[in-house]
Formats: structure tokens, sequence, C-alpha cells
């Protein structure tokens, strides 16, 4: 199961890692453009942009090494743990380098549900390690097997 988590982890980091990049290498592109759409110069044109602009390519590679990470992790991991903390935690890690490398700005209000959020992820991710072992790393299997809820 340790392996299943890890690798939901490198999932997380590879999405995160994709959006950014792709944000970047659109800016970038946007620049080139001057405020021109992307397909203006035809599809030709957009597949040059593309291909010059190498950080939206390492970005798609990296979308889709995050399916092969999480597929795997999906193995073993319930879903309706793995994905939140897949969601969340990539939410947070682009929160945090949007506001460093693009100025990007979130208001008090708009920090105050990042870590609602946030906080809302650990309850999550705690209680599944609470009923099905000893840490975040025993997450609830994925199998159709039957989970029984602990009596309070």
């Amino acid at each position: 199961m340790l392996k299943h988590a890890i690798a939901l982890v490198i999932a997380l980091l590879l999405n995160a890692a994709a959006n950014l990049m792709i944000r970047f290498g659109m800016r970038a592109i946007d620049l080139e453009l001057g405020g021109a759409g992307l397909l203006d110069g035809g599809l030709g044109g957009a597949l040059r942009l593309l291909f010059r602009h190498w950080i939206l390519l390492v970005g798609l590679v990296c979308f889709a090494s995050n399916i092969v990470f999480y597929s795997f992790a999906l193995q073993k991991l319930a879903i309706s743990v793995a994905y939140p903390i897949m969601v969340v935690g990539g939410f947070a890690i682009i929160v945090i380098v949007a506001g460093a490398l693009m100025s990007e700005r979130l208001t008090t209000i708009q920090w105050v549900g990042v870590a609602a959020i946030l906080f809302g992820m650990t309850l999550v991710a705690k209680d599944a390690g609470r009923q099905y072992g000893s840490g975040a790393a025993s997450l609830p299997p994925a199998t159709g097997s039957t989970v029984e809820t602990p009596s309070h």
C-alpha cells in the first residue's frame, strides 16, 4: 500500500508541475503573439508555436505521466480519499508557486479558503489513516470490498 501512496504523491506533483508549465508556456506565447489568438495563424502556426515553447510539451508529458502514476495509485487506494488529496495538494502547490513566480496574489478571504480546503483534506486523509491503518499511507483499499464505519 505504501508504494501506491507514493505513486499518488508523484502523480500530485506531476499534475501541479504540468499545470504550471502550461501556464508559463501560454504566457510566453501570449507575449509573443501580442494579443492575437493562438489559432490566428492556422493550425500549422499554432503547432509551430507549441513546439517553439518546449515548456508546454514538457507540461503535456507531465500530464501523461501523472495519469500513469495516478492509475497505479488507484489500484489500491480508494478514490474517495485519493482524489481529494490529489486535487487539494495540487491546488496548494499551484497557489504557492503562482504567488511566488507569477505575481498572482490572493486576498485574505481567499487565503482563509485555501486554509479551510487544506484542513478538510487533512481530515479526510487522517480519518482514512485512522480507519484503515496507522497513517496516511494506509488509505482504504480501492477494491470492491465493503468498508465498515467505526461506531462512535
